[in-house]
Parts: C-alpha cells; structure tokens; sequence
C-alpha cells in the first residue's frame, strides 16, 4: 500500500512540475531521460513544492479564523451532514490541522532518517496562536528538509519498520500534508480567502 502510494505521489509530481512548466511556471529542468537523480534531490523537491503551498496556506488564514472548524451549523437545515471524528470531538480546527501536519512532519521524517527533534513535539499539539504554528510548521519542514538529505542510493530502500523504507516515508512525509493541504484549502475558501496556490 505505501509502495502504491510513493508511485502514485512520484507520478503525480511529475505531472504537477510538467504541468507548472507549460503553464509558463517553473521551467522543466534540462535533465536527459535516463539520467540518475540522487534520492534526497528527488525527494526533496517533491518536499519543497508542497512546503510552499503548504506554507502559503497556513499564512493566509487570518489569526481570528485559527480556530475556524466547519460544522453543520455552516450547511442548510435540509443537508445532512456528519463532522464527527472517530473520538466524537469534531474535527480539527485550521490551526489543530497546521498543528497536526508540523507534528506528522517531524514523526516520519524522524523514522525515515533516525534524527531526534530539537523541539517539544507534543507541545505543538496545543499550540493555537497563529505566529507560533506558522513558525512550527516551518521549523517542522527544515527539519524534514534535513531528514531527506540522509538518503543516498545505497539506503533510500533499507527497511526501517516493516515494508516501509527510507524512500516510502519521504514520500508519505508529502502525501499525508496533501491531504491535509486539501482540507484546509476547503476551510480558507469557506472563510472567502483564496488559497495562495490559486492566485498565480
């Protein structure tokens, strides 16, 4: 399932940055076909096109709105809806979500690299003021940036926890912030603000 995933995320990016350099955005880079690309650089471009939508994002949401979650009260009376989680808590507010994904960022790229944190993981959980997320969310991205740079050819398909490899968490690192991407830019866009991403 994750090797599924790492093809399709991998297959997806390349048709993102193809699509970006016929648009007239980042130019396609003169690489020949067949030509071998380190893993780290490989993933860490992957990394740093979702890094920027993904901080856009988290910057473009008004500190007030941090605690934006939608609920059925935002629907009609004559639609059903359902935002209850697992827990029966809800769904995650904006800034739980940025939250979430800083804490993610920092749980796979330490199992893809076996580099520890320098800061409180868990006390991002609770953090709800905007500049603190934001700046947790970035520090969160150097480092997964770092973690990426650990791999080479020889270890980037080492087994570090069953089936999953070096190169299959770097890649689920972007997958599983996607996600969470695409909620929250169903949460700006309830709030009228138009994602970063969908201004250029």
């Amino acid at each position: 399932m994750i090797k599924q995933m790492v093809v399709a995320l991998a297959l997806t990016a390349c048709c993102s940055f193809g699509a970006q350099a016929q648009m007239g955005g980042a130019k396609a880079p003169a690489v020949a076909p067949g030509t071998m690309i380190p893993p780290a650089k490989s993933f860490d471009a992957m990394l740093s096109g979702f890094e920027s939508e993904m901080m856009g994002a988290a910057k473009a949401m008004p500190a007030d709105k941090y605690n934006f979650a939608p609920s059925a009260a935002i629907f009609k009376p004559d639609q059903k809806t359902d935002y209850l989680s697992p827990d029966n808590k809800g769904v995650r507010s904006f800034g739980a979500m940025v939250g979430h994904v800083a804490q993610a960022n920092y749980f796979y790229a330490g199992s893809l690299s076996g580099m520890k944190p320098d800061v409180d993981v868990k006390a991002i959980g609770s953090m709800t003021d905007k500049d603190q997320l934001v700046a947790a969310l970035q520090a969160s991205f150097a480092f997964v940036h770092k973690a990426i740079g650990t791999l080479t050819p020889q270890n980037a398909f080492e087994s570090v926890r069953g089936d999953q490899t070096r190169a299959s968490l770097a890649g689920f690192v972007v997958a599983h912030g996607f996600d969470h991407y695409g909620q929250l830019v169903e949460y700006l866009r309830m709030n009228g603000i138009v994602p970063p991403a969908s201004q250029r």
